[in-house]
């Protein structure tokens, strides 16, 4: 069996292994590389010991992307620990007067910002505020949470992402020049569209009208007349950050003075965002400063903040990375480019690998299938044979937009939020959407490659 095809088995391995048996795709792929590497010529040739050879696999270890993802979530620990995430939330649905037909996109919007300045868990933390609004106020739940999902996939490509630092890396890595507002723009703009269809077919033109505005009015006085108290986490009487959320759409909450902290918290993302956004600061050490000074200033919320490091996608970056390094000394990559070579048509290739990108991201990791997949379209890339920014953006995409599948992640974390009676119906109605996404929707990212970027 040679080389190529052992890595490859390898490959399939860790996503079934690390899928069926809900294990760290990271961990596997460090394990993955080191067996791999003992076996690869690259490696072992000169006479290398063991120790050298791992010492060579250490080499793909993405350090400067790990100080990224670490810097980001430390600093966004600080804004949700903080109750800055919460702050924002209520002045975005006071700025609306809590109009029902505008909150889906209020949601879609603020899961939008979160994600595009960092933050890897804003749909985790917008999905609870979201849906229980949804079904307190008659908002189609499934296109509540859909919207959320989609707004985060719209600030999926920032330069100030995860997945936008992983995919520039990738692009800069390679000398294929510089796609960063191209890249955030187009994935923006595919997600609205589908926030639009998702709106349109899911109940948003129910939300307009004269028979709205009665419900509305009729919500408003049931809102006000129940108070602000609700059955908080543990069952006790009092305030929730839902019920406060909901109930400031209604009026009726509380006006909370903004704390000096919480102030401070907004100059430092605000700061993250010119540092590293405008003038290309490091990201990772501008949002590990930030967040240093956040720590001095209160350090028992450094601890909390601390508790909030993403550790879990760090090492699933990392370990993926570094054995896709693996498989690209190993020559599999360039093996199976030339595979796709053969079939004569490069635009061909790439459906191929945005269903591909698609099919496993529903059910695995996506930011580790864009790895794989950009990776193997390289050679086209390099060649001029696709333009480097829509290919880019359509394998990123394909592999992202299934996020919306109770499988994945983000599609979880939604239906958790579910209320239990209405459960079951809404993962069904889950399932069938993500069917229909993950049938056309990798087919739509690919067109973005005819986009002239």
């Amino acid at each position: 069996m040679s080389i190529h095809v052992v890595t490859i088995v390898v490959l399939v391995l860790i996503f079934l292994v690390g899928t069926l048996r809900n294990i760290n795709l990271g961990i596997l792929g460090l394990v993955g590389g080191f067996l791999v590497a003992l076996g690869v010529p690259e490696f072992t040739g000169d006479g290398a010991d063991t120790g050298d050879i791992f010492s060579k696999v250490f080499d793909g270890f993405p350090v400067d992307l790990m100080i990224a993802l670490m810097g980001l979530t430390y600093l966004f620990g600080f804004a949700q620990q903080n109750g800055t995430i919460d702050l924002i939330l209520r002045w975005a649905m006071r700025a609306v007067r809590g109009n029902r037909a505008v909150m889906p996109w209020i949601f879609f919007a603020l899961t939008g910002f979160f994600m595009s300045i960092g933050a890897i868990f804003a749909i985790g933390v917008i999905s609870p505020l979201a849906i229980p609004f949804a079904r307190r106020y008659r908002i189609n739940q499934l296109m509540m949470g859909m919207m959320v999902v989609h707004g985060g996939m719209a600030g999926l490509l920032s330069p100030l992402s995860v997945y936008g630092i992983y995919v520039n890396d990738f692009l800069t890595n390679h000398d294929l020049g510089d796609h960063t507002w191209a890249l955030f723009l187009m994935a923006m703009a595919f997600n609205i569209v589908m926030g639009a269809v998702v709106y349109v077919f899911l109940g948003g033109r129910a939300l307009f009208g004269a028979r709205a505005r009665a419900d509305e009015e009729k919500l408003r006085a049931d809102a006000a007349s129940a108070g602000d108290t609700a059955p908080d986490t543990d069952g006790a009487s009092g305030t929730t950050p839902v019920a406060t959320a909901v109930d400031a759409m209604a009026g009726t909450a509380p006006v909370r003075q903004v704390t000096w902290y919480q102030w401070c918290t907004i100059v430092g993302l605000t700061a993250l965002v010119i540092a590293a956004g405008i003038f290309g600061l490091d990201i990772g050490v501008v949002s590990l400063v930030i967040g240093a000074v956040l720590a001095v200033l209160k350090p028992k919320e450094s601890h909390k903040a601390l508790a909030n490091v993403s550790w879990s996608t760090i090492v699933l970056v990392g370990g993926m990375v570094t054995y896709i390094e693996v498989l690209q000394d190993a020559g599999t990559v360039d093996v199976i480019s030339d595979g796709i070579a053969t079939l004569g048509a490069p635009m061909l290739g790439l459906v191929l690998l945005c269903y591909m990108s698609g099919i496993v991201s529903a059910l695995a990791s996506s930011i580790a299938t864009i790895g794989i997949a950009i990776t193997m379209a390289a050679p086209f890339l390099t060649s001029g044979d696709l333009p480097v920014a829509g290919t880019a953006a359509a394998i990123a995409i394909a592999a992202t937009v299934v996020d919306v599948s109770p499988f994945s992640t983000n599609g979880a974390m939604v239906l958790a939020n579910v209320d239990a009676d209405h459960r079951d119906r809404f993962f069904r109605q889950m399932l069938v959407y993500s069917g229909v996404v993950v049938a056309v929707g990798p087919l739509v990212a690919w067109l973005l490659v005819l986009l002239p970027f």
